[in-house]
């Protein structure tokens, strides 16, 4: 038996389907064309369900590593209680999106369940390479500590999420403050997480579904780090997957699609960090390609996979 779509993601695409078709894929190394491929498809995606009436966001400056200052958005839920608080990194592969393109999903997921988010406006690769998204982000998480008790935020609970490459920034950040000792993460949640530098050959399975291509992570990952992508020099915190040790990282949430490039990387660390002892909760989804959350969120999957991200970040 061959790998299918999800019928409710099957059709949710099928307007699609003739456009994508006849599309030309933008050529390996192209950053540009894939910012103006994906970034209106983000935004139509975010915009395309209601956004909660009950989030309210106020925007703050952070001081990065090197001097610049950086854009960080708080969302937090009319009437609800302080406690936990999440640092949000969004997705488009390190080298596209902005805080804004992602306003609708952090505020739904604020509304649904009562978690204040802090959303970074991390600076893109390859204008800004590694190291400096992922110490945008650090320092973004040094700022969410430090103002935790105006915030109303207990600073032992607070955790990180993102999705694909948001996901992969998450989960290095979460090894980049182990390693340093601090700010404590107390959970990773991790949505199609992209982790490893070293593309994988086709699969014939997933192939003919894939949404987030293999041109699109050659193009990626050199982007973010240079020559060295897919070397033997690659630190675990620019591709997490290169990660030895996973002793000490906080409990994780991780899930992707079968029909996913990620898909192999994702179950390959999930298995890493349970060998290390660090609690994993892992989901894979038959039948769903990236991102099919936004493709068909009314399906079935996609108000599964939601209800249980929700049901994680209530848990923290």
């Amino acid at each position: 038996m061959s790998l299918t779509l999800d019928p409710e993601i099957a059709a949710a695409l099928a307007p699609m389907a003739d456009a994508m078709a006849q599309a030309t894929p933008p050529a390996v190394g192209d950053v540009e064309a894939r910012r103006a491929l994906w970034e209106p498809i983000i935004g139509a995606a975010g915009t395309a369900q209601p956004i909660p009436a009950d989030v309210r966001t106020s925007e703050h400056e952070v001081k990065a590593h090197d001097g610049a200052r950086i854009t960080v958005r708080w969302y937090a839920k009319d009437g609800a209680a302080p406690g936990s608080a999440v640092l949000f990194l969004h997705g488009g592969g390190y080298i596209f999106g902005h805080i804004d393109l992602f306003h609708g999903p952090v505020s739904r997921y604020v509304s649904a369940s009562g978690v204040p988010m802090l959303s970074v406006e991390y600076r893109r690769a390859p204008e800004h390479p590694f190291p400096t998204p992922l110490e945008d982000a650090y320092a973004a998480l040094g700022w969410l500590h430090d103002h935790a008790a105006e915030l109303g935020v207990d600073p032992a609970r607070i955790g990180v999420m993102g999705d694909s490459a948001g996901g992969g920034m998450a989960a290095a950040l979460s090894i980049l403050a182990r390693d340093r000792g601090g700010p404590a993460i107390a959970r990773q949640i991790l949505v199609m997480p992209m982790l490893d530098d070293r593309t994988p050959p086709p699969d014939p399975h997933s192939e003919p579904y894939l949404l987030w291509s293999h041109d699109d992570s050659l193009t990626a990952w050199p982007a973010l780090l240079g020559e060295a992508a897919g070397g033997p020099d690659v630190p675990a915190t620019a591709a997490p997957a290169r990660l030895a040790d996973a002793t000490g990282l906080p409990p994780a949430y991780i899930e992707v699609g079968q029909l996913d490039l990620f898909r192999d990387e994702d179950t390959a660390y999930a298995a890493k960090l349970g060998r290390a002892g660090v609690p994993v909760e892992f989901h894979l989804h038959p039948g769903a390609p990236h991102e099919f959350d936004s493709i068909a969120f009314t399906s079935d999957v996609a108000r599964r996979a939601t209800a249980d991200r929700v049901r994680v970040l209530r848990s923290i």
